[in-house]
C-alpha cells in the first residue's frame, strides 16, 4: 500500500497552511506596531497638553512638514478627537483624560491582536506535527517497500 502523490500533497497542503498563519500572523505585527505608534504619539499629546499654559507658544503643525508659530490663549479649550470623525473641545485636564481613554482602546485592541496571534500559534504548532507525522509515516512506507523490493521472489 503506497501513498503515493497523496502523502507529498497532504505535505504541500500543510506548508501553505503554515504560510497562511505566518503571513497573518505578521499582518497582525504590523497592525500591533502601527497602534504602538498611536499610543506613543498619544503619550506625546498627553504630555504636551500637561505642560501648556495659557499664553505659551507653541508650533502648530500645517502639514507637509510646515508649522507656524501660535500663541495659547485658553489652555481650558483644546479640541480633542474622539475618532469618526468627530472632535469636542475639552478643559486641559478633559482632554489628558480624553487622550487617556484613547490609550486604553488600543491597549484593549493590541492585547485583542496579541490573542489571535497566541491562537495561530497554536495552529501552526498542530499543522507542524501533523507534518511531522504525515512526514515519517511516508518514510516508513517507503521503507517498506525498499524491503519488499530487496526481498527475493520466493
Amino acid at each position: 500500500m503506497s501513498l503515493g502523490g497523496g502523502g507529498n500533497q497532504r505535505l504541500q497542503e500543510l506548508a501553505q497552511e503554515l504560510e497562511a498563519i505566518e503571513e497573518q500572523q505578521e499582518a497582525l505585527q504590523n497592525e500591533i506596531a502601527g497602534l504602538e505608534q498611536e499610543k506613543r504619539e498619544i503619550d506625546e499629546a498627553i504630555d504636551a497638553v500637561d505642560q501648556l499654559e495659557t499664553d505659551d507658544t507653541v508650533q502648530v503643525p500645517l502639514g507637509g512638514g510646515a508649522f507656524v508659530r501660535a500663541t495659547i490663549q485658553n489652555v481650558d479649550e483644546i479640541v480633542v478627537d474622539l475618532g469618526g470623525n468627530y472632535a469636542a473641545e475639552r478643559d486641559q485636564d478633559g482632554a489628558i483624560s480624553s487622550l487617556e481613554a484613547k490609550k486604553g482602546t488600543l491597549d484593549d485592541r493590541i492585547e485583542d491582536l496579541r490573542s489571535q496571534i497566541a491562537e495561530l500559534e497554536t495552529q501552526s504548532e498542530e499543522i507542524e506535527q501533523e507534518a511531522q507525522q504525515a512526514q515519517a509515516q511516508q518514510m516508513q512506507q517507503l521503507q517498506q517497500q525498499q524491503q519488499q523490493q530487496q526481498q527475493p521472489d520466493e
